[in-house]
């Protein structure tokens, strides 16, 4: 039997990617999230307007998608609820966030020199996306509070860069799919291609209903409690789609 219910979030599984960005002071950045889907040579993702990496690839149009394998949940789990926005905006200081300047260092994670754009990849990743930004739509324009609060952007990859034991045997541009083992994110928890948790997650620590926006869904009217709180620089900040700043 199917019932009705009214979900404060969406996230139904996708892979993690730490975005890589440059800071307007020439340092850089890094955020979690799980928005993100791929077509072709184009990726589209999807960011608040307000966080920190927005501000950044806008500058910038430029940054790098690196994906995480599922033995780096340690990394991941120290950039949860971290921000390179200073001050932390209301909301993400209400769940627990905090600036950080350095998160490379933070997350014990090495900085490594991009080929086509500025933003530096990440070494322990195993795979890099050189991308650039062809295009920024503004979402939610139905909802004219929260018009333009939610951003989706058209990457163009320009370059990729994957381990080399991720390749498939006999192909020069082929990966071998049984041996990569993205790190997926599924209602904030953290998940490898099997059916269990691997490790508590420290952004399921936050109240799903933290979240929740002013949506229809089905017949349902889903309304904010705190409208003015929700709303600074956007009240999912870039965690409604598992991104820290």
């Amino acid at each position: 039997m199917h019932r009705q219910i009214s979900p404060a979030i969406l996230y139904w599984g996708t892979p993690v990617v730490l975005i890589t960005s440059e800071n307007a002071d020439g340092t850089s950045n890094i955020a979690p999230m799980s928005s993100a889907w791929w077509l072709g040579d184009r990726c589209m993702i999807g960011l608040s307007s307000g966080a920190h990496t927005s501000k950044n690839i806008l500058r910038t149009k430029q940054c790098v998608l690196n994906l995480p394998s599922e033995d780096m949940t340690a990394h991941v789990n120290a950039l949860a609820r971290t921000t390179g926005s200073n001050p932390t905006n209301a909301w993400k200081a209400s769940v627990g966030y905090r600036y950080v300047k350095d998160k490379f260092a933070h997350a014990k994670l090495t900085a490594q020199p991009s080929e086509l754009v500025v933003p530096c990849r990440i070494l322990e990743c195993p795979v890099h996306l050189e991308a650039e930004v062809v295009k920024v739509n503004e979402m939610m324009d139905d909802l004219p509070e929260r018009k333009g609060s939610i951003l989706a952007m058209e990457l163009k990859i320009l370059r990729v860069h994957v381990e080399d034991d991720l390749r498939l045997g006999g192909y020069a541009n082929r990966i071998d799919s049984e041996k990569w083992q993205p790190l997926i994110m599924c209602f904030s928890e953290f998940y490898g291609m099997g059916k269990h948790k691997l490790v508590p997650s420290r952004l399921a620590e936050i109240d799903e209903e933290a979240y929740r926006s002013p949506r229809k869904i089905g017949v349902m009217q889903v309304v904010v409690a705190d409208e003015k709180t929700c709303n600074d620089e956007g009240k999912e900040g870039e965690q409604l789609v598992c991104a820290s700043g």
